[in-house]
């Protein structure tokens, strides 16, 4: 995976909508203000990289949806990393991913984190 300028690792999945909706917020921004971004799924927000595993994840005002939020984020070049152990620890596969998005190992997840500008971790 090449590197981008931000990467958010992201540990909570639906269980915790307030911090995946903060960490897409984030990534947007960042994208909004030029940078490129990563955001990468880890632990339990390995269930997000499913298709459709967004939907209906809203906590209010002033937030957007995070399927909105997602969308905004894909559409203006953000990347979604899956990290590959967690996804296997959690009992998925790699045919249960978003076929866009990149499953990733943990070199991958330390060359993203030490070639980028800025990071943010939601756990």
């Amino acid at each position: 995976m090449q590197p981008t300028a931000f990467v958010s690792t992201l540990f909570d999945g639906k269980s915790n909508p307030n911090k995946v909706t903060v960490a897409f917020t984030m990534a947007v921004n960042a994208l909004a203000k030029g940078h490129s971004a990563t955001m990468i799924l880890m632990a339990e927000a390995v269930e997000l990289g499913r298709p459709g595993a967004s939907d209906g994840m809203a906590i209010g005002a002033p937030f957007d949806p995070v399927p909105d939020l997602l969308a905004r984020f894909r559409e203006a070049g953000g990347r979604i990393a899956i990290c590959g152990a967690c996804m296997k620890h959690n009992g998925f596969t790699a045919e249960d991913m978003d076929p866009e998005f990149e499953i990733i190992t943990a070199p991958d997840v330390i060359d993203l984190l030490m070639n980028a500008e800025g990071s943010l971790q939601i756990t």
